[in-house]
């Protein structure tokens, strides 16, 4: 196993989804509150929302080091994660994530490579692999895109 470049400690206190979640750094600290959805108030952050954050980023850091070989101007770019909690059919819940990869400039076929590259090598990619449902589409088409714009541009 290769050396561990770094390490975090995240605490969650409280009652779980309605408490409190906290990094040991102090770097990131939340109320946490149930999705309105699943009964709950909506009212704090959910680990579905870190959890799409986290993914969101991460694939795009893998997603611009692949292209770091291949030299295309990604400063358009962007990751949208789409993360959906369902009922797991046995009295559980089980997750699912739908990536949407935007180039704008780039062809459709270089940007599915793109992506399909930096989904082999995104470590949350590779944790998940296996484990829970993962599709990823990508578009280089700034008309295909606009739908995601609301979602990707804040």
């Amino acid at each position: 196993m290769a050396p561990t470049v770094y390490t975090i400690d995240a605490v969650s206190t409280g009652t779980g989804r309605d408490g409190r979640v906290r990094t040991t750094d102090g770097q990131l600290a939340f109320d946490m509150a149930l999705p309105k959805a699943m009964g709950g108030s909506g009212e704090g952050v959910n680990p579905e929302q870190l959890f799409a954050a986290g993914y969101a980023v991460c694939f795009h850091s893998a997603m611009l080091a692949v292209n770091r070989g291949r030299g295309h101007d990604l400063t358009q770019s962007a990751v949208r994660a789409r993360v959906a909690i369902s009922s797991d059919g046995q009295g559980g819940y089980e997750l699912a994530v739908d990536l949407l990869v935007v180039l704008p400039g780039l062809e459709n076929e270089q940007a599915t490579d793109l992506a399909q590259a930096a989904h082999a090598i995104c470590p949350y990619s590779k944790a998940t692999r296996g484990n829970i449902s993962v599709t990823v589409g990508a578009t280089g088409s700034m008309s295909a895109a606009m739908d995601a714009v609301p979602l990707l541009h804040y």
